[in-house]
């Protein structure tokens, strides 16, 4: 269906699949850029007026619009809502990440669009959902976080709540459930030929993917505290250390072998490799490596630690691991439009994705953009003369 959209001749795994972006922030242009680099074609809906940006960005680093071509249309207009209807009847996937109910009221929701195109995954990207108390809620990642408990787990235990940036619920939460939703019911389409509705929640998505912690409250092997587990700091052997000359190394060793490698190196006493797992010891162990580590700078332990099965890492800033020889040897940055990002995940073997550049002219030209989606010339003409869509 969407290669009558066909946006020049992209590759990857969704190649001729075309993607309806309604502009917006966080969560659904990354899902956009993904989508795009692993071939789809993303055509970016923009509102006429002024380019308002919540973090303005020259175009060369603005991720939200590579890899798209980029159409701007007047929403408030009657008019638009029949292009965009039109659009849609030529598309595969629709996504926007309004709050409930701004799609319905000007004329797009899935009513009119699976209406006009039965076969369209309609991916609607919203904090708290389509409906619930708390839907017409505003908020962002830090927001879902605090609502799903995860905020709370996060930190050390004498400590307050620590937000993870925005990784957790704007994009793991958001973005990949969202691209997952989306790339299920299009192999449900494939089978059955019904496009549907895809209501990606943060807060659902981002509570998803503590379904392990939630199994091992419930088994009596995860408190309900900061701080106080396996995975939080709670223990002396998953945690970081400052250095001597004030950076941190990150110990992970959890599996017995793992530790007395740890252990021998450090080195540590017997006792406490013999005693691990005993709550007792921790204290005096978390100070016993404390002070140990402190005797070395971060880089002296990673030659220390280099080549073992310790688990232990050096904690690098974002600019080092861009820098750092494993990330190199695997080309896992790549400098585009004038910035290192990382490159586009996960590997495809024989459909590889390439990674966005930065959206041209020919990106932007109206007269382009409706010629793919069938719009004839005389029209086309009319729609940017009355100002319905533009440049």
């Amino acid at each position: 269906m969407g290669e009558a959209a066909r946006q020049g001749d992209k590759s990857g795994p969704l190649a001729g699949l075309t993607v309806i972006e309604m502009a917006g922030i966080g969560p659904v242009p990354l899902a956009a850029l993904m989508l795009s680099e692993m071939g789809a074609n993303v055509l970016r809906i923009v509102r006429s007026g002024p380019n308002w940006q919540f973090i303005p960005l020259a175009p060369e680093y603005d991720l939200d619009s590579h890899g798209r071509a980029i159409l701007a249309l007047d929403l408030k207009r009657r008019e638009c809502a029949e292009l965009l209807l039109r659009l849609a009847e030529k598309a595969d996937v629709l996504m926007e990440g309004f709050r409930p109910g701004v799609m319905e009221r000007l004329g797009l929701g899935p009513a009119e669009t699976l209406a006009r195109n039965p076969a369209l995954i309609y991916g609607r990207m919203t904090g708290f959902g389509q409906d619930g108390p708390l839907a017409e809620r505003a908020g962002h990642d830090i927001t879902y976080l605090a609502y799903s408990g995860i905020l709370h787990a996060i930190g050390h235990q004498d400590g307050r709540p620590v937000p993870p940036l925005n990784l957790v619920g704007d994009y793991a939460g958001g973005s990949m459930m969202l691209i997952a939703g989306v790339l299920a019911a299009l192999f449900h389409r494939s089978r059955s030929g019904q496009g549907q509705v895809v209501d990606a929640a943060m807060v659902e998505g981002a509570s998803l993917l503590t379904a392990p912690l939630h199994a091992m409250m419930a088994g009596g092997l995860w408190q309900d505290q900061r701080g106080a587990n396996l995975l939080d700091s709670g223990t002396p052997f998953y945690d970081t250390y400052e250095t001597a000359d004030g950076h941190h190394i990150a110990i992970g060793c959890l599996e017995p072998q793992f530790f007395a490698e740890f252990a021998r190196l450090l080195p540590l006493d017997q006792r406490f490799v013999s005693g691990q797992y005993d709550r007792k010891l921790w204290p005096q162990m978390r100070e016993t490596i404390t002070l140990r580590v402190r005797e070395k700078t971060r880089d002296e332990w990673d030659l220390v630690f280099s080549g073992t099965d310790a688990c232990v890492a050096p904690v690098l800033s974002f600019a080092e691991a861009r820098n750092h020889e494993h990330n190199r040897a695997r080309g896992a940055f790549v400098d585009i439009g004038g910035f290192s990002r990382p490159a586009p995940a996960p590997r495809f073997s024989t459909t590889p994705s390439s990674a966005s550049t930065p959206s041209s002219e020919a990106d932007r030209d109206t007269a382009a953009i409706l010629t793919r989606f069938g719009i004839g010339q005389d029209e086309m003409e009319a729609l940017v003369k009355a100002g319905i869509a533009g440049q």
